[in-house]
């Protein structure tokens, strides 16, 4: 197992893509914490599927990414309990539709603080391990609106 002994921090990671990252980076025998909104017994199946398939760790964090230190606690907790984050992956994200002379203001505040502003908050809580352990890999996923404009779609 390529990652094994290696702990991976997903944000955004309870459904889609981020689980899918999960689930793969599990396959390869890495402890995972997944993060995110959604129906608790679904996570917590989510977390024992990640252990079995890891043979290694897996936890749950429900921090709001809009929160920093709710993101400092989060890194701090799977530190303590996996271990430092050795791969960081920053999947959360929103959207909203809306023409932008409507768009409510609120709406973009939250949109910038869950995919611009977490990913910088996550990052600087673990980026001193991975430079004292020598190793580390952060990923940052974007919306494929990122690349293509379709309209009244508000999203980085």
């Amino acid at each position: 197992m390529f990652l094994k002994g290696k702990t991976a921090l997903i944000t955004g990671s309870t459904s889609g893509i981020g689980l899918g990252y999960a689930r793969a980076l599990a396959a390869e025998g890495a402890s995972v914490m997944i993060n995110g909104f959604g129906d608790a017994e679904e996570i917590q199946s989510h977390v024992e599927e990640l252990i079995r398939t890891s043979n290694a760790g897996a936890l749950y964090s429900p921090a709001d990414m809009t929160k920093p230190e709710e993101i400092r606690a989060m890194v701090a907790d799977c530190t303590a309990k996996l271990g430092a984050p050795d791969i960081l992956i920053n999947n959360a994200g929103i959207q909203h539709v809306s023409p932008v002379e409507t768009f409510p203001e609120d709406k973009w505040d939250a949109i910038i603080a869950i995919i611009l502003s977490s990913a910088f908050h996550t990052t600087k809580a673990v980026v001193p391990a991975m430079k004292e352990k020598g190793w580390g890999r952060i990923i940052n996923t974007g919306s494929m609106h990122s690349l293509v404009a379709s309209p009244f779609k508000k999203c980085l």
